[in-house]
């Protein structure tokens, strides 16, 4: 017996959808989940969904005139109707990475935060082993309206980041390093420790670095709804 109970009321209620995590669940969860949403509410987002799962959810919907949004390298899939309209806003949000191997996660908060409306500017593998890069790529990003940086190994970047920019900033910690990095907990200790202020998420989590950035902006008055 399925257990489904779709949180239809979240996006009026708090600004933001609800969002699908697709890990751990299978294949036939995921299309059944995607056709209950798309029914209600017209859109589903999923994360943390790999490509065999993505793949089949695709097939499933083929045909029926949808709209699809494959973000391979962040394990995002979204869905809609055609008919669907996305919130409006002019929030612009920066995202950072100290390296290439932190870039799946960089995307999942791109992609998040480009399905609720922001535009992204991105910079990736400025990590402070060659400072110099850091200064360079944030001439080219300009002016943001909230800065996501995720790195891993001793997860330094977002301290640096947060003394150079007017911009919020987001620390995303990554699993990413050799032994004792133990899995991302010591750049989450880092970020936690940053004698900069900014805001730390989860391990991985740039699914909630990308909400956090987006419902700043939207508290600013940024975001038209």
């Amino acid at each position: 017996m399925r257990i489904l109970n779709h949180d239809k009321d979240r996006d009026a209620r708090c600004g933001v959808p609800e969002v699908v995590y697709g890990e751990g669940k299978s294949a036939g969860d995921l299309i059944e989940i995607s056709e209950s949403f798309l029914a209600c509410s017209g859109r589903v987002i999923v994360t943390r969904v790999d490509d065999e799962k993505a793949a089949k959810v695709l097939q499933s919907v083929e045909g029926k005139g949808l709209q699809i949004v494959h973000n391979i390298k962040g394990r995002v899939l979204v869905v809609r109707r055609k008919d669907f309209k996305k919130g409006d806003t002019a929030g612009v949000v920066g995202i950072i990475t100290a390296g290439t191997s932190d870039i799946p996660v960089a995307e999942e908060a791109a992609a998040i935060a480009e399905e609720l409306g922001c535009s992204v500017k991105r910079e990736y593998d400025v990590g402070i082993a060659g400072i110099h890069r850091v200064f360079s790529a944030l001439e080219r990003m300009g002016s943001v309206n909230a800065c996501i940086v995720a790195a891993g190994m001793e997860g330094a970047l977002p301290s640096v980041v947060a003394g150079l920019v007017a911009a919020p900033v987001i620390a995303v910690p990554t699993s990413v390093g050799y032994g004792t990095a133990e899995r991302g907990r010591t750049a989450l200790y880092t970020m936690l420790n940053s004698c900069t202020p900014l805001a730390v998420v989860n391990i991985d989590n740039g699914y909630g670095a990308a909400v956090l950035a987006y419902k700043m902006i939207r508290s600013c008055g940024t975001v038209n709804r």
